[in-house]
């Protein structure tokens, strides 16, 4: 399980380490970036983990190569998933409102318009999946949680939670 805080913190200091190690001051990174001194500190407290656009401009701004943003952004979305355990929320699903806030704590902090985008799944349809309205193909859901660069475990714990609601069976909770 991940400390939603204490990722953000963790992220921040990635990124004021970044800005240190290319040498520049936060106004002249505000000048490489197109964002304000001030947004791009606040980037850097812990306080909130900034959005991905805020960081892909902070990272080239500071001369980090394209190709290695990628990598920042799974350690971006990792820090943003939020403080709960999915795999958990995923093994404790009895019901399509179980799968809806499981995977809306996995999508997190993707919007339904960039989930639409990402998968070519009608945010409609991918609204009534979150909110539990909806219990959604196997393959298509696979789709929406391969999208957004679940782990190979939180892709088997959907495809088991799906199996799950779809028979009707209760889900095993280990003793202990």
């Amino acid at each position: 399980m991940f400390d939603h805080v204490q990722d953000a913190e963790d992220f921040a200091a990635a990124l004021h380490r970044v800005r240190r190690h290319a040498g520049l001051s936060y106004r002249r990174l505000a000048e490489r970036a197109h964002y304000s001194h001030a947004h791009l500190i606040r980037a850097t407290t812990g306080k909130h983990l900034p959005s991905w656009d805020v960081v892909a401009a902070f990272l080239t701004g500071c001369g980090v190569p394209t190709d290695l943003l990628p990598v920042w952004r799974r350690r971006w979305e990792q820090a943003s998933r939020g403080p709960e355990d999915v795999i958990g929320l995923l093994e404790r699903t009895e019901c399509t409102t179980d799968l809806g806030h499981a995977l809306m704590t996995l999508t997190r902090p993707h919007s339904l318009r960039t989930l639409e985008q990402l998968t070519g799944i009608p945010r409609a349809t991918i609204q009534a999946w979150l909110q539990g309205t909806r219990l959604p193909r196997r393959d298509r859901l696979d789709q929406l949680v391969q999208s957004v660069g679940a782990t190979t475990a939180e892709r088997t714990a959907v495809a088991q939670a799906i199996e799950r609601i779809s028979s009707g069976r209760r889900p095993v909770v280990p003793a202990g």
